[in-house]
């Protein structure tokens, strides 16, 4: 089955609070200090929406524009809020991370990274947090997710839905010479990832620090959920199955020679990585090869494959649904008062201008948010 590339629309990077210099009669001193919003009476503060942006340009921040910053933070303050009234619908679910569960996240999100102990201390101090504030993230990630979890328990599929997935079409079920394959893309062009390389020099250093990490040991699936700048980053990287038929279609699927199937299938085995190699569009990838089929076979309803690919595609599309009806009756039940926001309303023409940077187009037309904002995922390591 074909799948097209498209860009992931997630932004989560905030703006700092320098840029504008608003007030806030509900804050505290100081422009760190100021509240950007409340959920249910708990602040989140302009530092915590600034924190976001340290994590995600490090020492380029100071290169955006008050426009660019401005359509960064509201999109950023969106997914803190999001991440908070998820949070807090953990704790009335009566859901709590264990310390065990908390540490052994911290342990992955290093071991994934290859950070010795001193090499962890230097990157908190390069995304301006504590360690303390780095577990509290990873207690909030877990909780999350063990809320999702929870509802997800939920799910099941029915065998009449199977056959009728099968019946549509069983052709499709067929299996032909060829490779399943993984891939990590990562796009030098602007296009509103959560964690967006801007410009073909951070594109490069970005795909040579994940090959990095994962000739470390890191888990390939986890790294293509969480810095992936593609759309299957939702399935942790997969393409699917390539035939040895579609081969000769690499260049128009995806910019790539025709002669990599052949690596692929005659050179590779299941596991192993790519290099990092650049398209015809400057995007670069790392690819894995995550099975190998060498003959052609029919596959009836009665071959548990067959059931279960259908079951996982199935449960796989209910659970992004779920995901969706979890995040909004969070917020519905939750009193939130966006005070950022209503302070843009409040004085719209006070963000400056445009000018050249990271993440100018996507200042000029923002995306919408549609998770929450927090630094690079240490729960995701966990997921091995």
């Amino acid at each position: 089955m074909r799948k097209i590339l498209l860009p992931i629309i997630i932004l989560s990077i905030p703006f700092l609070s320098s840029a504008c210099g608003e007030t806030n009669s509900t804050a505290g001193a100081g422009g760190g200090d100021e509240v950007a919003a409340t959920v249910n009476g708990v602040k989140i503060l302009v530092k915590d929406v600034d924190r976001v942006i340290d994590q995600e340009f490090r020492d380029q921040a100071n290169t955006l524009s008050p426009l660019q910053q401005a359509a960064y933070r509201i999109q950023a303050l969106d997914g803190l809020i999001t991440q908070e009234a998820l949070y807090q619908q953990a704790q009335k679910d009566n859901i709590v991370p264990s310390a065990d569960e908390i540490n052994k996240a911290l342990q992955s999100y290093k071991i994934g990274r290859g950070l010795t102990e001193e090499g962890f201390v230097e990157d908190l101090k390069k995304t301006n947090q504590t360690e303390e504030q780095f577990r509290e993230n990873i207690k909030k990630e877990l909780s999350i997710q063990k809320l999702v979890e929870k509802a997800q328990t939920q799910l099941k599929v029915q065998d009449r839905e199977i056959a009728e997935v099968y019946h549509l079409n069983p052709k499709q079920f067929s299996i032909q010479p060829g490779v399943a394959i993984s891939d990590i893309v990562i796009d030098p062009a602007d296009n509103g990832a959560k964690f967006d390389a801007k410009g073909d020099a951070q594109a490069e250093q970005r795909i040579k620090d994940i090959k990095t990490r994962l000739n470390n040991g890191a888990d390939f699936a986890t790294i293509a959920r969480q810095l992936s700048e593609h759309q299957t980053a939702y399935q942790a990287g997969d393409l699917g199955f390539l035939a040895k038929s579609q081969f000769a279609d690499l260049p128009q699927l995806m910019g790539l020679p025709g002669a990599l199937g052949d690596r692929f299938y005659d050179k590779m085995q299941p596991g192993d990585v790519t290099e990092p190699m650049k398209d015809s569009a400057g995007r670069w990838h790392i690819f894995k090869v995550t099975g190998k089929q060498t003959e052609a076979r029919d596959r009836s309803l009665d071959d548990p494959s067959v059931r279960k690919e259908i079951q996982d595609a199935i449960l796989e599309k209910r659970r992004q649904v779920l995901d969706l009806a979890v995040k909004a009756r969070a917020r519905d039940e939750a009193k939130i008062e966006n005070f950022q926001a209503q302070r843009m309303l409040d004085n719209p023409n006070n963000y400056g201008v445009l000018r050249s940077g990271p993440g100018a187009s996507a200042a000029a037309s923002p995306a919408p948010t549609t998770g929450a904002a927090a630094s690079p995922s240490p729960t995701a390591e966990a997921k091995k």
